[in-house]
C-alpha cells in the first residue's frame, strides 16, 4: 500500500505515546495545535461520539470534532469527499459494504497491522472485526476497526400486547396467546390483528424506501430466514437469489406490507418510528441504533410502555441484517498520526466502557457481556443477542450498483402489483450477474 511505511512509523509513535488502559496522557503544547475530524451520519450515536471526543481532547490535547449529514446523504457525501481526494475529514465511521469501494479505490488506509498488533479479535466481538473491517472476505486484510455495533431489532407497545381485552380477542381469533412473537408467522398474525384502518391504527411498520438501503436491509431478514441466499462465494447468483426459498421470503415481506399505514410506498427507517410515536402502529423494526430516541419521553409519548424484541425466526432459523459501522482512515487525511492516536485510544477497554455508558454500542466483548451494559437500557440485551446472528450484503466495490438494483425492484414488487416475486428475483439475479461479469468476477 502507498502509505504502509507511514502507518508503520505512526504505529511506532503510538506504542510509545498512547496511554495504556486507565492511564492519562499529559497534554503537550505541540498537541494543542493538532486537530481531528470524524465523519458520520446524523443520529443518536453520533451525539454520543461528540461527547466522547471531549474526553479524548482533554487527555491528549488533540482537538477533535464530529461532522454529520443525514443518513440518506451519508454514502454519497462520503465518496464525494474520498473520490475527490479531499481531506475534509480524517476518519469516517462507514458501512461495511463500503469496504471494497474504499479499499480498491485507494481511499482507505490498510489497517491490518493495527488490527493484528492490538489483537482486536481478542478484545472485540470477532464477527464485528471481520464484518466491519475485512476486505476481501477471508483475506485477513483490514481497512476499518469496529466502531459501532448494531443490528436490526423490533420496538413494540407493551401496554397493547398485555391489554386483557386485546389478549382475549387475539386468543379467540388465532388460538394462541398474544405475546412477543418468536416467529415471522406470529408477526404477521399480530400485524393483521391490530390493523384497524377505520380507526386510524395500522398493524406494522417496515422499511420499504429506495434511497440509501432500507428495503434491501429489510427484505434480507426474511429472505435468509426462509433459507434463501444472495449468492455463493464465487458470486454466482442464479439458483440462489431466485430460488423458491428466496422468492417465498420476498412474498412474505409483501404480505406484511399490506398492514402498513398509508404512504409507506417509500418508507425510510425513521418513517415507522414516526408512526409509532404518533400512536398509529403497535410495532415496527429498524436498526437498534435508532432506539435511543424512543426512550426520551419528549420524543416518544409511549416511552414508558415501549419495549423491544429480537428479529423473529423463519422456517430456516433466525438471521438478522448486519448493522453497525467501522472506523476507517482517509488516505488523503493530513492528520494521519492524530487519527491513529485516536484509534489506539478508542479501543481501550475503559474508553469502550465510557462509549457504552454514553449510549454508543461498543463492540468490546467484555462490555457487551457485562451486566452493567445489558441492564443499562431495555434494548441492550436485544442488541447483544442479535449480533452473533448477523449476515451482510455484498461488500464489494460494485456494492452501489448491486444495491441500486435490489432497492428498485424489491420496492416495485412489494409496493405494487406490476410484477411477481419470481419475476422480480429473476430480474435482480440477471442484473447482479451482469454487474459481476462486467467487473471480471467470473473466471473462464
Amino acid at each position: 500500500m502507498k502509505f504502509s511505511f507511514i502507518v508503520i512509523v505512526f504505529m511506532s509513535i503510538l506504542i510509545v505515546g498512547c496511554a495504556q488502559p486507565g492511564e492519562k496522557n499529559i497534554q503537550s503544547d505541540e498537541n494543542s495545535e493538532k486537530s481531528l475530524t470524524i465523519f458520520w451520519a446524523e443520529w443518536a450515536p453520533a451525539e454520543s461520539m461528540e461527547i466522547l471526543l471531549k474526553d479524548f481532547t482533554a487527555e491528549t490535547g488533540i482537538k477533535a470534532e464530529i461532522k454529520v449529514v443525514p443518513w440518506s446523504d451519508f454514502q454519497d457525501e462520503t465518496f464525494r469527499v474520498l473520490e475527490s481526494k479531499s481531506a475534509d475529514f480524517d476518519l469516517v465511521i462507514g458501512d461495511s459494504q463500503w469496504l471494497g469501494r474504499g479499499a480498491v479505490g485507494g481511499h482507505y488506509i490498510e489497517l491490518t497491522k493495527f488490527v493484528q498488533e492490538n489483537k482486536l479479535d481478542e478484545s472485540m466481538l470477532p464477527l464485528t472485526v471481520k464484518a466491519y473491517g475485512e476486505y476481501p472476505r477471508g483475506s485477513e486484510r483490514y481497512y476499518a476497526i469496529p466502531a459501532e455495533a448494531d443490528a436490526m431489532g423490533w420496538a413494540y407497545r407493551q401496554d397493547l400486547f398485555e391489554d386483557p381485552e386485546e389478549k382475549a380477542a387475539f386468543k379467540a381469533k388465532y388460538g394462541y396467546d398474544l405475546a412477543v412473537p418468536e416467529t415471522w408467522y406470529q408477526v404477521r398474525d399480530i400485524a393483521e390483528f391490530f390493523h384497524r384502518p377505520e380507526q386510524g391504527f395500522y398493524g406494522i411498520g417496515i422499511p420499504t424506501g429506495v434511497p440509501h438501503d432500507p428495503i434491501t436491509m429489510g427484505v434480507q431478514n426474511v429472505l435468509w430466514a426462509w433459507g434463501g441466499s444472495l449468492g455463493d462465494n464465487e458470486y454466482k447468483v442464479e439458483g440462489h437469489l431466485n430460488s423458491p426459498e428466496s422468492v417465498e421470503g420476498l412474498e412474505f415481506y409483501k404480505e406484511l406490507y399490506q398492514f402498513t399505514p398509508p404512504g409507506f410506498e417509500n418508507a425510510y427507517y425513521t418513517e415507522a418510528q414516526n408512526m409509532f410515536v404518533q400512536g398509529k402502529i403497535p410495532m415496527f423494526f429498524t436498526y437498534i441504533g435508532f432506539f435511543p430516541d424512543l426512550e426520551r419521553a419528549e420524543l416518544n409519548p409511549y416511552a414508558n410502555v415501549t419495549n423491544y424484541f429480537i428479529m423473529p425466526a423463519g422456517p430456516e432459523g433466525r438471521v438478522i441484517s448486519l448493522g453497525g459501522q467501522g472506523l476507517s482512515l482517509n488516505s488523503y487525511s493530513k492528520n494521519k498520526e492524530e487519527a491513529l492516536i485516536f484509534m489506539k485510544w478508542f479501543i481501550r477497554e475503559d474508553v469502550q466502557e465510557k462509549w457504552a455508558e454514553l449510549g454508543g454500542f461498543s463492540p468490546n466483548k467484555k462490555v457487551l457481556s457485562s451486566e452493567k451494559f445489558l441492564s443499562a437500557t431495555k434494548y441492550n440485551k436485544v442488541l447483544a443477542d442479535s449480533l452473533p446472528l448477523m449476515r451482510d450484503f455484498w461488500a464489494v466495490p460494485e456494492y452501489p450498483q448491486l444495491l441500486e438494483v435490489s432497492q428498485l425492484y424489491w420496492n416495485r414488487y412489494v409496493t405494487t402489483n406490476n410484477i411477481t416475486a419470481q419475476e422480480t428475483m429473476d430480474v435482480v439475479t440477471e442484473k447482479w450477474e451482469g454487474i459481476f461479469e462486467y467487473a471480471g468476477y467470473y473466471k473462464e
